[in-house]
């Protein structure tokens, strides 16, 4: 819960970020929600306005949470040397794997997962908005001190995003990677064990780019 978020809207928002996630938005009855949360269901139309309105709140949790992992990213990063934007892509790394192999990943997941399958959901474009789009452009930014290359180039665009989308692999596809690995869960070891793979690979972009 964010400091000073009152206590029944926090509830209310977990628990339809996990109904969503589970069932739909559609699915999902707001009696239902408030069920769980311990409320009544006149406090969603108090606190959000409405179903509607606590699908964005749930969308705009998830970005703050994500927002987080980002806070490595510096304000200006233009004063930044090759060797410390290096560095940062790999705390940022780092910072993504510890957060998606935690268990309080998967309702936030699950939540986006769901909302991208929809067309007409606002979710998408709320995130675009709020979230992706200014750090996709911020990493490419520091990609490119890191390589050399134009930031708003078309590889260093896709650069970024596989940084992102091998790390979140780990997450999206965790049931077959853990069977695979034969891993109950995400164990300290098996978290740093991708961390280390996940490194690796970045180092090696990095080297490649840069030869």
């Amino acid at each position: 819960m964010q400091e000073n978020e009152h206590p029944t809207r926090a509830a209310l928002v977990q628990v339809a970020l996990r109904l969503f996630g589970r069932d739909g938005f559609a699915a999902t009855s707001t009696r239902a929600i408030a069920a769980e949360a311990e409320t009544n269901i006149s406090s969603i139309a108090y606190h959000f306005g409405g179903k509607d309105g606590l699908r964005l709140a749930c969308a705009d949790f998830v970005a703050s949470r994500i927002g987080q992992i980002a806070r490595v990213l510096p304000a200006d990063p233009a004063r930044l040397t090759p060797a410390v934007a290096h560095h940062i892509l790999k705390r940022l790394l780092r910072r993504m794997v510890l957060f998606l192999t935690a268990p309080a990943a998967e309702p936030l997941v699950a939540f986006l997962l769901r909302e991208l399958a929809q067309p007409t959901s606002p979710v998408p474009e709320r995130l675009y908005r709020t979230l992706i789009e200014n750090r996709h452009r911020a990493l490419c930014h520091i990609w490119s001190i890191a390589t050399g290359k134009p930031a708003e180039s078309e590889d260093v665009k896709l650069a970024v995003f596989s940084l992102v989308g091998q790390a979140a692999y780990f997450r999206l596809a965790a049931p077959v990677v853990q069977r695979r690995m034969d891993w109950n869960g995400y164990p300290p070891a098996a978290t740093r064990a991708i961390a280390r793979r996940l490194l690796f690979n970045l180092d090696a972009i990095l080297e490649a780019e840069n030869g």
